[in-house]
């Protein structure tokens, strides 16, 4: 396997702020949760769509039954995650919602032990629980203990578990499938999924209003095409925990986005758990053993 000319951990960073827009045109759009996903999903499939039949379409052919299974699953699971997440944000703020989502290292890094035999260092691991208190405190003023809030919380939390669970079944079969074809499989199936789910909840396709057009669309190509195929690129040379890792900066940036488009205000637990979400990750990205343990990489 070839090196990477680009450091991975560049457009894993790339990667990180074009997802922490997804939020931000969620609650900007009108329609239902389903119906959001079903259109961000459709169209990243459309845009993909030249592409892959000009240049990978053959690739396929190479799919064994094992990489059809995994990426299936991938699918339904990244379908669902979208689902709950965006469902959450009618009910909880941006910056609880966002927390809740990225933290992903809980689950991460039970499942590439379980899984993938992953060794975890005691490093990573300090690492994990620093950014996640700091996750934590971003919005625990925001965190409430019952009603609607607290719901939101929920469908986050199971958002989260959702995610991680595509990115793991897709750290499989990315390693020997370019990214285009992977990313363009995986969002067909997601699309497919739901669209079942829309039709069997009656939520409407349309017509809707010119702006969620344009949320639509945007969602597509920033936070889907830009942000999740980055991180899909990264499979290829990086573990899910560094991911998982890097995503706890969405937060951040998330919540001063929502701070200047929704006037969630940001008060001094966000701004303190935003510079330890920081540290955290820096300390992770630091201990150079979680990019050298692929050999086929030099350290840079």
């Amino acid at each position: 396997m070839d090196r990477p000319k680009v450091h991975p951990y560049v457009p894993i960073a790339i990667g990180v702020i074009s997802v922490a827009l997804s939020a931000i045109f969620v609650k900007l759009a009108t329609a239902d949760a389903g119906v959001i996903a079903f259109y961000r999903m459709l169209f990243s499939v459309i845009l993909m769509l030249p592409i892959f039949l000009l240049k990978y379409k053959g690739e396929v052919s190479i799919f064994t039954r094992k990489d059809w299974i995994y990426s299936s699953v991938a699918g339904v699971f990244l379908a669902f995650h979208f689902i709950f997440w965006f469902e959450s944000l009618n009910y909880t703020s941006v910056a609880s919602s966002t927390v809740l989502v990225t933290l992903q290292p809980i689950f991460a890094f039970v499942g590439t032990y379980f899984f993938f035999k992953e060794k975890i260092s005691l490093k990573a691991v300090l690492s994990a629980v620093i950014a996640i208190s700091g996750s934590v405190i971003i919005s625990w003023g925001d965190f409430k203990v019952s009603g609607s809030a607290l719901y939101g919380d929920l469908l986050a939390l199971i958002g989260c578990a959702l995610i991680t669970a595509y990115l793991l079944f897709g750290q499989d079969v990315r390693k020997r499938i370019s990214l285009i074809t992977y990313t363009f499989v995986v969002y067909s199936i997601s699309t497919v999924t739901l669209l079942i789910y829309v039709l069997a909840k009656g939520e409407s396709l349309g017509p809707h209003p010119s702006a969620d057009w344009f949320w639509f669309v945007m969602l597509a190509l920033i936070p889907n095409l830009l942000g999740h195929t980055l991180f899909n690129w990264s499979l290829k040379w990086v573990s899910t925990n560094v991911i998982s890792i890097a995503i706890l900066f969405e937060p951040v940036g998330a919540s001063i986005l929502a701070y200047y488009v929704f006037q969630e205000t940001l008060n001094l637990s966000q701004i303190t758990g935003g510079i330890i979400v920081i540290t955290g990750i820096l300390i992770f990205v630091i201990d150079g053993g979680r990019f050298r343990k692929n050999k086929h990489l030099k350290k840079t």
